[in-house]
């Protein structure tokens, strides 16, 4: 018989382990064998479901057991994943405690079928209520695993009575199997109810191919999806500029003179500036990043102009290929797209953290679903920062550059043969020069070219061209400058209000503005935002801000009141002059109320309706 890779784990291992009973329900079912399927390298999953006999079977084409590790696979505590308590700290797999298996085979029926990868025969195993293996038996199975499990709960009534509905539970099921595909989209996903397909997954190369089979409003066009890499800081280090300095200088305390200790002696210890500044970013890149280890942040993105939710169902945190409730990641999500939706509706985001398996804490929940995140405000800023990284527009961010780029290399090269293209090559040569200039700082290049009804920028760019409303742009540039500085200037005179009632009162002192009273329901106003201050609107503006919201309403109703009007005429340069100021903003799709800015019209999208892919010549006029 072959030597098995599952081992009893010690107990001092168990003892450290926080676990309790993982089964409790045919979701957790589901979610356990899964996981087990995944870490034995499956790409291939079928789960069937039968709520009336309270059964469910899960078959992969993972690497399978040998019949050592069959017999081993549902007693307590054992498992192939973690050996020592070290491995606690540096889990790399879905499972690694050892109890699923015997927790299910205490609850339910339990069967195992198996064929371990490079072996010729397959082996079935039931277990009993101790998960001790009987009844085994060859069998002839493909490379993988079999595990059914039936009659859950039923020699514990009370259990499934205290139960939600089945619908529920069946609910419940999609939703695991949904959250895992999202985590690991290579995996083909077959799911049947009563040995009839339920849903199906089809697999590809990233989770925004995915969602649109979950979310079935949601198109793969509405999605923007980004990875960036960022470096791991040391577990324990503050990376914040006081522990930073202590931890360069505890570092270098060995490359520096003996009787100038930097530690008991700063003072003594200097640099110059260009020599301090170089010093300080070395050691900083030391102690964030010590083994140049980077870690990964992938960033799914409902774009706010095309798709949200009426409830934050859809703001979900995976970390390491398993979903986790993160309340305080999720806070940041939704603090990083403020102002970008419109009101009482909620973004589509999907943040997956693929990090050193240090900065993970897994043992906090029985199911695994809670963890402790090491070094957590160093995570919230970089998953801001690739939020409004993803949220702005530039050439990697529109879907339909790459296939313009493949349309203008097919008409460039119908038109090398023929005898008029002279005139135009030169005209799309100044323009690339151009465009190069734009793409190296990371920003679409933009050019206005007319006005619409004195409310529209009709403005091209490289894959088509935009139609841009003028007062909501301005009102999205206004409103961050606003955010960035915002600044009360005393008022010279004083603007004098009548009949505030004493919340319009609190209201204005809440935000900063300085009310006094100048007479029989008179107040004066001090001071006001300085964009307001010129303006000849601005006791109404301040009538409006009494009436309500906390700072970033009151941001947002300046903001709103001084951007130019619709029905403004601009010249060209002023068009150009908005177009500029509007796209390096953070979150240029939509403004502070949530509408969308702009509505895109892509070359694609017009070389299909006017049908040039038919036939391309000289003489259809291509």
């Amino acid at each position: 018989m072959l030597p098995g890779k599952i081992k009893t784990l010690s107990a001092e291992v168990v003892n450290l382990i926080a676990a309790g009973e993982v089964i409790d329900s045919l979701a957790a079912v589901v979610r356990e064998v899964v996981e087990n399927a995944l870490d034995a390298g499956a790409n291939r999953i079928s789960v069937g479901i039968c709520p009336e006999l309270w059964r469910v079977r899960v078959a992969d084409n993972g690497s399978g057991m040998n019949l050592t590790d069959l017999q081993q696979a549902a007693s307590p505590h054992t498992t192939s994943k973690i050996h020592s308590s070290d491995d606690l700290w540096n889990i790399t797999s879905l499972g690694f405690r050892g109890e699923a298996l015997h927790s299910i085979s205490a609850l339910a029926e339990l069967e195992i079928c198996s064929r371990l990868t490079g072996t010729f025969e397959g082996w079935r195993s039931a277990y009993n209520s101790q998960g001790e293996a009987c009844d085994i038996e060859a069998v002839a199975i493909a490379t993988g695993t079999i595990v059914t499990v039936s009659n859950l709960f039923g020699n514990w009534q009370l259990r499934r009575q205290g139960l939600p509905s089945m619908p529920q539970q069946l609910r419940a099921i999609q939703t695991t199997i949904q959250q895992i595909a999202l985590c690991h989209p290579h995996v083909t996903w077959q799911v049947e109810q009563n040995n009839r397909p339920w849903f199906t997954i089809s697999p590809s190369t990233s989770a925004k191919q995915i969602l649109p089979q979950i979310i079935k409003q949601v198109r793969v066009s509405d999605l923007q999806e980004l990875t960036v890499k960022v470096p791991t800081p040391i577990v324990g280090v503050d990376l914040d500029d006081n522990m930073l300095e202590k931890s360069i200088l505890a570092q270098e305390n060995s490359s520096l003179s003996p009787t100038k200790n930097p530690i008991t002696s700063p003072d003594k210890v200097s640099y110059s500036g260009h020599k301090k500044n170089s010093f300080y970013s070395e050691i900083k890149e030391k102690v964030s990043n010590p083994e140049n280890k980077t870690s990964i942040i992938q960033v799914l993105l409902g774009l706010p102009d095309r798709c949200h939710r009426h409830r934050p169902d859809w703001v979900r945190v995976a970390t390491n290929g398993r979903f986790v409730k993160a309340p305080e990641i999720e806070q940041t999500i939704l603090s990083a797209m403020a102002r970008t939706l419109p009101r009482d509706r909620y973004p589509i985001c999907f943040i997956h953290l693929q990090i050193s398996p240090n900065q993970i804490d897994w043992n906090r929940h029985p199911a695994k679903a809670e963890i402790y995140l090491h070094s957590l405000s160093y995570w919230q800023e970089k998953i801001t920062q690739t939020i409004e990284q993803a949220l702005r527009i530039s050439p990697t961010n529109l879907p339909e550059s790459l296939q313009s780029q493949r349309v203008g290399k097919l008409l460039k090269a119908s038109e090398a043969k023929s005898g008029y293209n002279l005139e135009r090559s030169l005209t799309e040569n100044q323009s690339d020069k151009q465009s190069q200039k734009t793409a190296d700082m990371g920003l679409i290049e933009l050019q206005a070219i007319a006005q619409v009804h004195n409310r529209y920028i009709l403005a091209q760019h490289p894959t088509g061209m935009w139609l841009i409303e003028q007062h909501i742009a301005h009102e999205r540039v206004l409103y961050e400058q606003i955010c960035d500085r915002w600044q009360l200037v005393p008022l010279e005179p004083p603007i004098i209000l009548n009949y505030l009632t004493l919340n319009q009162i609190e209201q204005l002192e809440r935000i900063g503005i300085e009310v006094e009273p100048f007479g029989e329901q008179l107040w004066a106003i001090r001071n006001a935002p300085a964009l307001l201050k010129e303006r000849a609107d601005c006791a109404d503006a301040l009538l409006e801000l009494s009436l309500g919201g906390d700072l970033q309403t009151a941001q947002v109703a300046t903001a709103c009141r001084s951007a130019i009007r619709n029905g403004t005429a601009l010249s060209l340069a002023e068009m150009q002059s908005l177009l500029e100021q509007w796209k390096v903003t953070r979150n240029p799709r939509t403004c502070p109320h949530g509408r969308p800015i702009y509505l895109s019209l892509e070359e694609s999208a017009l070389a299909r309706f006017f049908r040039r892919h038919w036939v391309i010549g000289k003489s259809h006029g291509v």
